[in-house]
């Protein structure tokens, strides 16, 4: 990975996509398992049903991690200083995530030049699932 330099980063700067396919229940199982969320309303589809859902649906931490890694695939985990999402909706079987970044400000922050960076997730259909936002310590 090139170290990204703060006096090369712009305002208005996209981090490059995540584009991931349609969730599956293999990987609401696997990430059950990883995290050690194994709250069934996300792996059992009658205990869904029985709390008003159509089907089981994805784990808030998974469509969370897809955009850490967002992050992480741009400028190294070590540079991350603060993390922060908001779930705005719900992140159903089949819908193919795209998780996006932007740049919007760079600053000075405890002694470090950093970039505060906008973060999304939405469906296929445009639909938000998560906005959240990032501090990154650049050189």
């Amino acid at each position: 990975m090139k170290a990204i330099q703060f006096d090369a980063v712009q305002v208005g700067d996209e981090l490059p996509a995540l584009q991931l396919p349609p969730v599956d229940r293999a990987t609401l199982a696997l990430f059950a398992g990883a995290s050690g969320d194994h709250n069934p309303i996300h792996i059992d589809s009658d205990v869904a049903r029985r709390a008003g859902m159509p089907d089981v649906f994805a784990q808030g931490m998974l469509g969370m991690a897809w955009l850490g890694r967002v992050i992480t695939r741009w400028a190294p985990q070590s540079q991350l200083r603060r993390f922060d999402a908001r779930f705005q909706g719900i992140t159903h079987l089949g819908n193919a995530i795209r998780c996006s970044g932007r740049v919007v400000e760079k600053l000075d922050y405890a002694g470090e030049r950093c970039v505060r960076i906008e973060l999304q997730s939405a469906n296929q259909f445009g639909q938000t699932k998560i906005v959240g936002e990032a501090l990154v310590a650049l050189p």
